[in-house]
């Protein structure tokens, strides 16, 4: 489920229920870290999203409206989930989803080996589940060491992952050969 607008607490990596002292403390390490000028971790696109949540989220009125919009979307993340249930438990969909998750922090690790992590905003954009369906799939694989949390809380590929991915990517060709022939 794509969105317009990304979800500001998972950009800060706070609560909803987030004091404005913790807005602004949140955000000046982050925006710090991730600040252009920063030759070791800057990063500009994630720079502009955290400028744009705080922005947000510091001001009292534009929070106010923003949390009734983050209301309403978790309740309709959630109303698709349920109303998915008939492919909850689909075993092999759920392995292709890892198997892309792991193609998505493989292909950012070798192609940008200084800024390896995703967000699980970002991860929810580039791979269209909702973060509640991915929630599972990276409880998953963080269980087998096959992915990992970075300082900055950002999904990043392990060694392990690398060799499971590997050893198993002639099968997610193949599963989405398949699908996309039965999707025609």
């Amino acid at each position: 489920m794509a969105t317009e607008t990304p979800d500001y607490y998972e950009v800060l990596q706070i609560s909803p229920t987030a004091e404005p002292e913790t807005v602004h403390k949140v955000y000046r390490l982050l925006a710090q870290r991730c600040h252009p000028d920063n030759k070791e971790t800057g990063n500009e696109a994630q720079f502009r999203h955290l400028s744009a949540a705080y922005h947000v989220l510091s001001d009292p009125e534009r929070r106010a409206k923003y949390d009734i919009r983050h209301a309403a979307l978790k309740q309709a993340r959630w109303r698709l989930v349920e109303n998915g249930s008939h492919t909850a438990n689909d075993f092999e969909a759920e392995q292709l989803v890892r198997l892309t998750v792991l193609e998505v922090l493989y292909t950012r690790r070798r192609t940008e080996p200084s800024l390896s992590g995703v967000s699980m905003w970002e991860l929810e954009s580039l791979i269209g589940r909702a973060r509640e369906q991915l929630e599972f799939t990276v409880w998953y694989l963080s269980s087998k060491k096959l992915v990992t949390r970075s300082d900055g809380a950002e999904l990043v590929i392990t060694a392990e992952g690398v060799e499971f991915l590997e050893a198993n990517y002639a099968i997610n060709s193949q599963r989405r050969l398949t699908q996309g022939q039965k999707a025609s």
